[in-house]
């Protein structure tokens, strides 16, 4: 990617994020896109979440990458002419690069194109995976996912294998996620692939504290974007008068995260006054959890059919394959 089409690129999400963050907080209630946690800092403090102890969505489906490449090379036996490795919210690529080993160990044809918001995560996985995976052909496009989709689809008609790895599925609700689903599928070929991450309903402690570190890495997460929202947009938001919150609903399946208002007070961002009473809250991302047979319904709901699905051994966390019809 050149450095041109990356900077009009970026020139262009800063609009949209001004748009979207004025929207989300001057709405009832009030809420913030967590795509937009991933700037520079916000890469990197995620980075730090999925080091932490309590933090096993990532070691899970690591242990699935590392220990399925068979599997994984049974999954693209069919495209014999070579396909399109798409990845839907690259960021550092940690998993996926387990996936790209094993495919080009194996001499398969395929161009990877990892897709993501941050810029900067597409630079750096640009220039750093070719050197860590010889052979590997590597094409970044920075985007939100249908639109870079859309584009990494111009670039080829090869067969697509679409990655959305780390539960990033789990990041809708349930609503949503059928209509991402639905509108995945109506953007493929009959024969394309979808590899889909999800986290699962297990014991309610493992899943609340995974987003309720020690460290307090994932309050700083979500604070990180009030910070992002100063910085980026001339506003003038007293970060150190929130706090984040967070909840597990065992019966729905919802974790929800929050940033609350210590006292009442104004903020003003690119001119527009934005009023916070004492304790109102901003809702900020909810982290989905499935159960087995819930994958398959979201699967069968928006015309896919599922394939097959790996696990890691303690059954916490699935990668299901589904096919486009």
């Amino acid at each position: 990617m050149n450095q041109t089409t990356t900077n009009e690129k970026q020139t262009d999400t800063l609009e949209t994020f001004k748009k979207d963050v004025i929207e989300g907080l001057t709405s009832n209630p009030k809420h913030l896109q967590s795509k937009y946690f991933y700037d520079k800092r916000g890469d990197k403090l995620f980075q730090k979440i999925m080091d932490t102890e309590q933090y096993y969505l990532t070691d899970a489906e690591l242990e699935i990458f590392y220990t399925r490449c068979k599997e994984m090379l049974d999954i693209v036996k069919d495209f014999k002419d070579g396909f399109d490795l798409v990845e839907l919210g690259a960021g550092d690529a940690l998993k996926s690069r387990e996936l790209l080993k094993c495919l080009t160990n194996a001499r398969i044809t395929f161009k990877y194109y990892p897709i993501d918001i941050s810029g900067n995560i597409i630079q750096i996985i640009e220039k750093e995976l070719p050197n860590k995976i010889k052979g590997l052909t590597i094409q970044g496009i920075v985007g939100d996912y249908f639109d870079a989709l859309d584009e990494a689809k111009q670039y080829s008609n090869s067969p697509k294998f679409i990655l959305f790895l780390g539960g990033n599925i789990g990041n809708m609700s349930p609503q949503e996620a059928l209509s991402f689903c639905k509108k995945l599928h109506d953007r493929l070929k009959t024969g394309d692939k979808v590899l889909m991450g999800f986290d699962l309903k297990k014991n309610p402690w493992t899943i609340f504290n995974a987003y309720n570190d020690k460290e307090g890495i994932t309050r700083e997460f979500n604070l990180n974007l009030l910070h992002r929202i100063n910085r980026e947009l001339n506003a003038d938001i007293e970060v150190d008068q929130f706090e984040h919150y967070e909840s597990y609903d065992p019966e729905s399946g919802a974790c929800k995260s929050y940033l609350f208002s210590l006292k009442k007070q104004t903020a003003r961002i690119e001119g527009v006054e934005i009023h916070f009473d004492e304790n109102e809250y901003i809702f900020m991302e909810t982290s989905h959890k499935y159960t087995v047979e819930e994958t398959r319904a979201l699967a069968e709901k928006s015309g896919f059919k599922p394939i097959t699905q790996l696990f890691d051994s303690k059954n916490w966390f699935t990668d299901v394959v589904w096919e486009r019809d």
